[in-house]
This record gives C-alpha cells, structure tokens and sequence, in this order.
C-alpha cells in the first residue's frame, strides 16, 4: 500500500513541476541567459581593460626609450598620447609630459598638467599630493605668494609625507610676500624637526640664520 501511495506523490510532483515549469519555465530561461550575458560581458571587459593597459605599457616604454636616446619632443608627443587615455600608465605619462614641458620651458602647461593631476579623483592621495607640489614649485615664481601658501596648507598637515618640503615652499612664499616674521618661524621649526629629510633641515637652518635680526 505504500508504493501506491508514494507513486502517486511522484506523480503529483511531477504534475506540478510540469505546472510550474509551464508558468515560470520562459522566465528561468531568461534568466539564466542574463546571467550568461552578465558573465561573458564582465570577462570581456576585463580583457579589453587588460588589453588597453598592455598597450599603454608598450607605448610608455617606447616614450621612455625616446627619452634616453634624448629624443624629448618625439617623446613628449607620445607620453601626451598615453595620457589622454587617463589611469594606469596615463597618469605616469601626465608626470612624464609635465616635466618635459617644465625642461621645455613651457612652465605654464606643466602647471597645468600637474593641476589636473591634483584634482583627478581615481588618482591615489600621495600621487596628487606630490602634483600638488610640483604645480606650486613650477609656477612659484609667476604666482601670488598667498594662493601659492593657501596651495600648500593641506600638505603641511602632521603625517603628510610631502609635509617638510610643503613648509619649506611655504616659508619661501611668505619670503616672497615680505612676511619675514612668518618665513623665519617656520625655518626655526624645520631646521629642529628631526623628521625633516636632513637636507631640508640644512637649507632651514641656513635661512633661519640669515633672516635672523
């Protein structure tokens, strides 16, 4: 009696699968297609990404070797290519082109550059930090001594790696507005700040013996 009862489940199961997969079977097909899509989608993705970033490499790398060979314009106009193309292997290059243009003469366009570079979000915080610096050293002197001091005040933070160098640029622009008062603080504190780079250290206790009354 009980195989007769237990046929009779399977055969009310299998009544309402078949039900189910009547109402439901075209969506669980859609479903799994999407999901093959979605896949194959984010793999080819990757791929091309892969694929961009090989080729932003080899392109660098030419660059680099047009500009041992000496080669600087041939190789500023390829590290212009790459960093039009932005991330990875863009954003060396923007480095790259804005330095040829300061060695070029064209200080305006690495500021710039070096300004674009600071304000780039998908760039890390140290990297825009040191673009940050190098737009304040490049264009100091064409620039108004308080916008170069409000410039740095974020890198002088306690922690900021680029702190040191930041106060130091920064004591060079009060310099520059004729806040002697001002400068002369700041390089008694650097020239006894042991976590000052030495030679920091060196060039404000010089000027702190300069400036002194």
């Amino acid at each position: 009696m009980s195989d007769i009862f237990r046929e009779i489940d399977e055969e009310l199961r299998r009544d309402n699968l078949l039900k189910l997969w009547r109402q439901y079977g075209r969506y669980l097909i859609i479903a799994v297609v999407a999901a093959l899509l979605v896949a194959g989608g984010i793999v080819a993705w990757r791929n091309h990404q892969l694929s961009l970033r090989q080729a932003q490499s080899v392109r660098y790398a030419a660059a680099m070797s047009l500009l041992r060979e000496g080669k600087d314009a041939e190789a500023a106009k390829v590290f212009a290519s790459v960093a039009e193309e932005g991330r990875g292997f863009g954003r060396l290059a923007s480095f790259e082109a804005a330095d040829l243009a300061v060695k070029s003469g064209d200080r305006k366009a690495a500021v710039a550059a070096y300004d674009k570079l600071a304000s780039s979000s998908d760039l890390a915080p140290e990297l825009r930090d040191v673009a940050t610096l190098l737009s304040a050293m490049t264009g100091f002197a064409d620039s108004d001594p308080a916008a170069v001091v409000e410039q740095l005040k974020p890198l002088t933070d306690t922690g900021n790696p680029w702190r040191a160098t930041a106060l130091e640029l920064t004591a060079a622009a009060k310099l520059k507005a004729g806040d002697k008062p001002g400068a002369l603080d700041i390089y008694k504190k650097l020239a006894d700040d042991l976590t000052a780079p030495e030679g920091v250290r060196a060039r404000a206790a010089e000027m702190a013996t300069v400036l002194a009354p």
